[in-house]
């Protein structure tokens, strides 16, 4: 149809330039170039000034995390430290044996088992803490118990403090970094679409001289 406009097309490559070097490729943003958009030197602007700001972040908030982190979890153990008592417990039934017993999987093996113990306050509880596989009821066994007298965990290690504490600064490394990839997509999506957007106005206005017929 006479009065179209035709669908727009990238222009056309020159056949006598010379093709893209690799050491070249990702900086082709920041070399004179003809067909060099505004909008190009600010994608490139935009990636290097992420670049920085990542690299100056990630750091900072690993350490500042981390730092947080094992503050958190060393108070946490002294506070443990402080208010809980290891204590005798027996247990009330027999622990469930193991199928393949002397077998380094039996060596592991923990079962849950009712036991009564003497509470912080001298009055007597039950609970439940976990015991090798095997032993007889009335045998005693070493349980942690809190200050209200419930079977707790054992105050945190220096290896658990320690564990903990590198989760927390790398998830903080990662978030910063991740944070970085999703802006750069982003802005480079907003600028694509811009892109698009003024090749279709000019197109629309250069297309009809160039259809037009002699």
């Amino acid at each position: 149809m006479a009065g179209e406009i035709p669908q727009a097309q990238p222009p056309p490559a020159d056949p006598g330039a010379e093709p893209a070097r690799h050491p070249y490729l990702l900086l082709w943003r920041w070399r004179r170039n003809p067909l060099r958009r505004p909008s190009d030197r600010l994608a490139a602007w935009i990636s290097l000034g992420l670049v920085l700001a990542v690299l100056v972040a990630a750091p900072a908030a690993m350490f500042g995390v981390g730092d947080s982190a094992y503050r958190h979890y060393r108070s946490t153990a002294e506070h443990e430290a402080r208010t809980r008592d290891h204590r005798p417990a027996v247990l009330i039934h027999d622990a469930p044996r193991h199928p393949e017993p002397g077998s380094d999987e039996a060596k592991k093996a923990r079962y849950p088992v009712p036991v009564g113990y003497t509470g912080p306050d001298g009055v007597g509880r039950t609970g439940t803490t976990e015991v090798e596989p095997g032993l007889p009821a009335d045998s005693t066994v070493l349980v942690w118990v809190d200050a209200e007298g419930r079977i707790t965990e054992p105050p945190l290690t220096v290896e658990q403090i320690r564990s903990r504490t590198m989760g927390w600064a790398i998830l903080a490394f990662l978030g910063v970094v991740l944070t970085g990839l999703a802006a750069h997509a982003a802005t480079g999506l907003v600028l694509h679409r811009r892109n698009l957007a003024q090749w279709d106005a000019a197109w629309a206005s250069t297309a009809p001289r160039w259809s037009r017929h002699p």
